[in-house]
């Protein structure tokens, strides 16, 4: 497992019985996570000084219970990038910290290329990874269903001073952006995709992981470049092995363009315990030179 230690405006102070206490900049947060299982006993006394809590509601959902006075939205920084935390009503904050563990390799591919790298990112959410690779030098294309989620990527770009650099800013259904791309020619040296488990584009459209997953892969292989650097693959998906997302790129990308796979989980270090909470999974296709 990846843990992602690049942080000193985020912490994940403790974690048990469901829940992460975790400090976002000066604001701490209470929020519920189905992967901590344990239940071990509160090793922090900052859980009674929590500013938020995220109930879910026995119907799905849920809301926030604020104890202490915070502030609407805020700015943390990791490495050199800035971006904008606002608790949303489905208990995410806008960023999900444990990608940082990823963004600092993206940024570590790109920065190794004596050239420009072409990246397109797939439900790019408010734009950590957009920002990690222009900050490398990369031209990025940034894709996402919700226009919401576009402008909060573009408001981080400019917190980040990167808002000069060559992004383009795209509202549509990732499958069907793909898909014109392809026949528009159009080409990417690295793909970055990070698809929710369930949702649906601007149209209705409804995207599940399981159903949607494969055919996706292997339409981004149409896309690639001839000299082609990477595709990583996130997935958050309970049940979904991130060897499943490995063997769809070897099959999808590797045996078109050679190279090689890997997969591996990522995750949070728990200041409390040095436990690592995992986060989900990440899977690589890698260029044979990297």
């Amino acid at each position: 497992m990846r843990a992602a230690t690049q942080w000193e405006d985020y912490e994940l102070i403790d974690a048990t019985s469901g829940n992460r206490l975790e400090r976002w900049g000066q604001t701490l947060l209470v929020r519920p996570d189905p992967q901590v299982l344990w239940k071990t006993p509160q090793r922090s006394p900052l859980w009674e000084k929590a500013n938020a809590v995220y109930h879910r509601a026995a119907t799905g959902g849920g809301k926030w219970e604020y104890r202490r006075k915070m502030p609407e939205k805020w700015v943390i920084h990791c490495e050199d990038l800035r971006l904008v935390v606002s608790p949303t009503g489905f208990k995410h904050t806008g960023v999900f910290p444990e990608q940082a563990v990823n963004w600092a390799r993206y940024w570590a591919l790109i920065g190794a290329e004596n050239r420009e790298v072409n990246v397109l990112n797939l439900f790019g959410y408010t734009g950590g990874a957009t920002l990690a690779c222009a900050a490398a030098g990369a031209r990025v294309c940034h894709v996402d269903a919700s226009k919401g989620m576009v402008a909060w990527a573009r408001e981080n770009a400019s917190e980040s001073g990167l808002s000069d650099r060559p992004i383009r800013w795209i509202v549509d259904d990732c499958a069907k952006f793909v898909a014109r791309e392809q026949r528009r020619g159009t080409r990417y040296d690295a793909i970055i995709m990070d698809p929710p488990s369930y949702g649906r584009g601007p149209g209705g459209e409804i995207w599940k992981l399981e159903d949607a997953i494969d055919e996706l892969i292997a339409a981004c292989a149409g896309v690639l470049s001839e000299n082609p650097l990477f595709v990583a693959v996130n997935s958050y998906t309970t049940g979904v092995a991130p060897s499943v997302m490995e063997y769809i790129l070897r099959e999808r990308v590797a045996r078109r363009f050679g190279g090689r796979t890997e997969c591996d989980e990522i995750g949070l270090p728990v200041t409390a315990t040095g436990g690592v909470v995992p986060c989900g999974a990440t899977a690589w296709w890698l260029a044979e030179r990297v």
